[in-house]
């Protein structure tokens, strides 16, 4: 009804302009016998291109082209019929053809204004100024563009963009989409001005260290950063202002995102049976989606945590993988079990990411981290041999290197056992070795941000305490690239750059949570922990290293150890879980692991409970 009033509108204002508010008699009582045949037109056109069905909140470019598209069809017919008239009729027109053009146009405008309008109220009522935050958006090309009306549609933001920021000098003090684009330097001045909420980072091929740098002036500034998804996360080909991500902790690493070659591992695993020990861990699982993805004959997952592989199973389903994978649901130190497993899928390639990582817990349970550490690793080592796999790659960590607490040094000596292994077995085992993984269960980030949730205090163990943080993707190309690239009884190392104060992570991830340091969220230091470096490293002192394909790839030169040698000092140490005496197991692992140094003297308290 409101269009067909527009119409009614445009029709007689087209008469009043063009016979300047004055029209003639004759003309008038034409205007009248017209217009039932103008208004069943445009009714006719209205229903058929359905240009009342949009929501006018919601009006986008698309209902403006219906409306051009339909009022133009109708124009076409006024003409038609006017030439019709004039041709086989009487020789004259309904209408003059300026008549029909000035209604056209005044239509027209009439009725995309309005729903913009509409619009624009709208969007008003729900965000009114005193509630939005000022956005400016980094990055004056397509995409933040495109990331401006985003915002600008969405009428649940609570944002509102005042401006761009962009690197290119050629752009400094044009508008985009009505906003003025500024330089960095501008923006420091509006953050020393306080006239800045959020900052939203639009340019998805920013330079690591550019971002970083960007990211952390606003977070000096307590400025909040977001950023958008890759364009082939956005739903549909369009990007919602729902979609703007959170900067995460990873993005300030500070160093670029280790890429590896795929191509040798593509070629190792396609169509291989695979096994992936732990396979419902962080590791273990990222393992098993980045290995379907080289089209392996079939992977086999196998874990004891119930739940977990659980979740895993249900969302490779999801992906589409059922019939790539199976799943096993057992414990690595069951020996028969294992054997009977191996016996069956025979497995080409042996990823060994079953293991016991927390450092303060397997402190209090050296029996158990020697169980499974140690005596898994060994068991899953001995059947690959047996079952004639191919490669074995054991995940091994930083924490094995000048050991000071138990987990560094059963996996030392997992690390030994497996080198050692390789001198007799014609399957080629390897070993990988990085520092922290960001996201891990259990890790660093999780335990901040739980902690942040929960109103703090953030609890770190010491101001100095460092440590190597990678991603967990970049863990499990480290590993898929060490199976594909090693000839056997190697330790391969990342060059994970500087390590990070972990003081300085916590005050990082208070900052993108949007609040302030010991205002909002204390940070309260603990103490070392029984077992804890303050420094951790990747290679001990007395190692060196050799290059390898990939600069970011080091083989560490370590110490070589004789099997039989080997295999009876670790069988012994074995054997000495039934006794449950951890002074023992301790004493045992310092013979095995010599570098090993343990500050903590008390093992015997936990003989009895433990």
């Amino acid at each position: 009804m409101i269009d067909v009033a527009i119409c009614l509108t445009a029709y007689v204002a087209a008469y009043s302009v063009r016979f300047e508010f004055a029209p003639p008699g004759s003309e008038i009582a034409l205007a009248k016998a017209f217009l039932p045949i103008l208004l069943a037109v445009r009714i006719i056109s209205f229903l058929l291109g359905k240009t009342y069905a949009g929501i006018i909140r919601y009006t986008s470019s698309q209902d403006t082209l219906r409306i051009f598209t339909v009022l133009t069809i109708g124009s076409v017919v006024f003409s038609v019929l006017n030439l019709f008239r004039f041709q086989f009729g009487d020789g004259l027109y309904f209408i003059p053809y300026s008549i029909v053009v000035l209604e056209y146009l005044l239509t027209l405008f009439s009725m995309v204004v309005s729903r913009i309008a509409v619009k624009v109220i709208y969007l008003e009522l729900k965000t009114p100024d005193k509630v939005r935050k000022r956005a400016i958006i980094y990055g004056a090309g397509e995409s933040g563009l495109i990331t401006k009306q985003a915002i600008d549609r969405d009428p649940r933001s609570a944002m509102e963009v005042i401006a761009f920021i962009d690197d290119n000098p050629r752009k400094h003090g044009k508008t985009l989409d009505g906003k003025e684009i500024f330089s960095r330097s501008k923006l420091r001045e509006m953050y020393a001005a306080g006239k800045v909420d959020e900052v939203i980072i639009a340019i998805p091929s920013l330079d690591r260290k550019m971002k970083t740098d960007f990211i952390s002036k606003a977070l000096e500034a307590n400025v909040h950063v977001s950023n958008i998804p890759p364009v082939n996360q956005w739903i549909g080909g369009e990007l919602s202002a729902k979609q703007l991500r959170e900067i995460r902790i990873e993005d300030l690493l500070g160093r670029e995102t280790i890429k590896l070659e795929s191509a040798s591992v593509a070629a190792q695993i396609n169509e291989k049976v695979v096994l992936v020990t732990g396979a419902a861990g962080s590791i273990g699982s990222e393992l098993v989606r980045q290995i379907l993805a080289y089209n392996p004959k079939l992977v086999v997952i196998l874990d004891q945590a119930e739940t977990p592989i659980f979740l895993l199973e249900n969302e490779l389903i999801l992906k589409g993988f059922k019939g790539k994978f199976e799943v096993v649901m057992g414990d690595v130190c069951q020996a028969d079990r294992m054997r009977r497993m191996m016996a069956h899928f025979r497995p080409h390639i042996v990823y060994h990411a079953a293991a016991y990582k927390h450092v303060p817990l397997m402190e209090h349970n050296p029996s158990e981290a020697v169980l499974t550490n140690v005596e898994g690793t060994r068991i899953m080592a001995d059947l690959a041999h047996e079952f004639g796999t191919e490669t074995f790659v054991f995940i091994s960590t930083d924490k094995a290197v000048n050991p000071t607490n138990v987990m560094g040094a059963t996996k030392r000596a997992a690390e030994i056992y497996v080198q050692a292994k390789d001198k007799v077995s014609p399957t080629a085992y390897v070993t990988t070795r990085f520092g922290n993984v960001l996201g891990s269960n259990g890790s660093v980030i999780p335990t901040f941000k739980k902690q942040i949730e929960e109103g703090g205090p953030i609890t770190v163990t010491h101001r100095d305490v460092t440590r190597f943080f990678m991603t967990i993707p970049e863990a499990v190309q480290l590993v898929l690239e060490a199976g594909a690239m090693s000839n056997g009884g190697e330790i391969l190392a990342f060059d994970m750059g500087e390590s990070v104060k972990v003081h300085d992570l916590a005050i990082n991830m208070i900052k993108l949570s949007g609040l302030e340091p010991g205002r909002d969220i204390e940070i309260k230091f603990t103490g070392l922990r029984p077992g804890e470096k303050l420094f951790e490293e990747v290679l001990s002192t007395a190692e060196g290293t050799i290059p390898t394909h990939h600069p970011k790839i080091l083989r560490a030169k370590v110490r070589e150890y004789d099997y039989t040698e080997v295999a009876q000092r670790i069988t012994a140490l074995v054997q000495l879980f039934d006794e449950q005496n951890n002074e023992k197991i301790v004493s045992h692992l310092k013979q095995l692991v010599p570098e090993y140094i343990s500050e903590n003297s008390d093992y015997s308290r936990l003989d009895a409970k433990h």
